[in-house]
């Protein structure tokens, strides 16, 4: 193989690295230039070329592989979504959580998105398939006031639908409403 050969592959194989995440040392780089243009690589008339090569995902025991599903033309759901029992889940956690809680603003500000990942999570082991779930909780404090919630969404009223409900204490009242958003 010529060296000019040599230093194309080095240079392909350069380009390749960086695209996938590697990164070549600058200074053995920089001594392939000076050397290629001697004619003596950095080890007699090899050179030689360092990397660090990176993965931004942490989870290194269960690497997940890409899976290409094919499109299965699902127009509607199999199982409607149980808007019963997501509204039972939804005033179980609320009371759970707000029981015995005095409304306090930057407790009421964690709870609620504490409140929110377990209301979210229970209604996914509910294993609907082919939903999308959003959950918002609304905290406030009981006093002379009173207060609307609106929200706007594209929404197909055939299958797409939402549950609420609502919870008091003598301190706080709170709101959780979860929508369930068919996915094709």
């Amino acid at each position: 193989m010529s060296t000019s050969d040599m230093s194309h592959a080095r240079d392909k194989a350069a380009r390749l690295l960086r695209r996938r995440g590697s990164a070549s040392s600058m200074a053995s780089t920089q001594q392939q230039s000076i050397h290629h243009q001697s004619g003596i690589g950095p080890r007699g008339k090899h050179g030689s070329m360092s990397t660090v090569s990176y993965n931004d995902t942490h989870d290194h025991d269960n690497p997940r592989i890409p899976v290409k599903m094919e499109p299965t033309y699902q127009m509607e759901p199999a199982k409607k979504f149980p808007t019963g029992s997501v509204q039972t889940i939804i005033s179980d956690v609320l009371s759970n959580y707000l029981q015995e809680e005095k409304y306090e603003p930057e407790m009421c500000r964690q709870m609620t998105k504490t409140i929110s990942e377990v209301v979210k999570a229970r209604v996914k082991d509910l294993m609907v398939p082919r939903y999308k779930v959003i959950c918002v909780i609304h905290i406030g404090q009981k006093g002379e006031q009173g207060i609307r919630v609106g929200s706007r969404c594209l929404w197909d009223s055939g299958y797409d639908t939402f549950a609420t409900s609502e919870f008091r204490n003598n301190s706080l009242f709170a709101i959780g409403t979860v929508y369930a958003v068919y996915h094709e």
